[in-house]
């Protein structure tokens, strides 16, 4: 049974965003694995809060993935 973690800064996925990771990672799952797994994948978001997080030394919040995600 495998379980798929993503972990994102909350703010950054709506629901419907959140869905669609669902649905697709477990289809992804599906393609290497086969049908068979489907009713037993799990895939959980865990969010951290806004700002929490880091990279480069540098916090990170939802406007600035936001930003990038529109090529800014």
């Amino acid at each position: 049974m495998p379980h798929i973690q993503v972990n994102a800064i909350k703010g950054v996925f709506d629901s419907e965003k959140k869905r669609e990771v669902i649905e697709k990672l477990t289809d992804t799952m599906v393609s290497i694995e086969g049908e068979a797994l489907r009713g037993v994948t799990w895939v959980s978001i865990h969010e951290v809060e806004s700002g929490d997080w880091g990279i480069g030394g540098q916090t990170l919040t939802a406007e600035d993935v936001l930003r990038m995600a529109k090529g800014g």
